[in-house]
């Protein structure tokens, strides 16, 4: 079992995948960090942008031998790279193209506001996808895992 945390400015006690924004770095679904002060960090900023609300980090156990198993389709994304990348465009841009992927779960680096702007200059043609993989190659960057799937929320419990 591995712990989880989702930073909010709500408190979770079910899953509703139908809230979920599009546009986001692995589509739209439910995400969590390993990190705890990753999920405290988001807690804030939602709270910032919601007036009178408190951050909250609710705390999740996640079975993780669905990850091996092959119950569940899964994409581990364990550094930077072309493919990364090129997934995270894909899914940022779906409102337009009407991109979706069919992964149940989806683990990786974040793309953050940093990543975002080179994200920009890739779109905009300034550099290429092989030169916005170097550019972020040794950015430290947190995780995140996306459960996109009810099969796959199925593994989460709420502590």
């Amino acid at each position: 079992m591995l712990k989880l945390y989702h930073g909010s400015n709500v408190t979770i006690e079910h899953i509703d995948l139908s809230v979920g924004h599009i546009n986001k770095d692995f589509g739209k679904g439910f995400y969590l960090t390993s990190i705890r002060r990753q999920a405290e960090e988001m807690a804030k900023r939602k709270a910032r942008l919601s007036m009178n609300a408190q951050p909250i980090v609710t705390t999740f156990l996640f079975d993780d031998k669905c990850l091996k198993d092959q119950s569940l389709k899964v994409k581990i994304f364990d550094e930077v790279c072309v493919e990364w990348a090129d997934f995270i465009f894909q899914n940022r841009r779906a409102s337009e193209t009407g991109y979706h992927h069919d992964f149940d779960i989806v683990i990786g680096p974040v793309a953050d506001d940093g990543v975002v702007m080179q994200l920009d200059r890739y779109e905009l043609g300034q550099i290429t996808l092989a030169q916005l993989v170097e550019e972020l190659r040794y950015k430290k960057l947190n995780n995140q895992y996306f459960f996109g799937s009810e099969r796959a929320i199925k593994h989460l419990q709420v502590l």
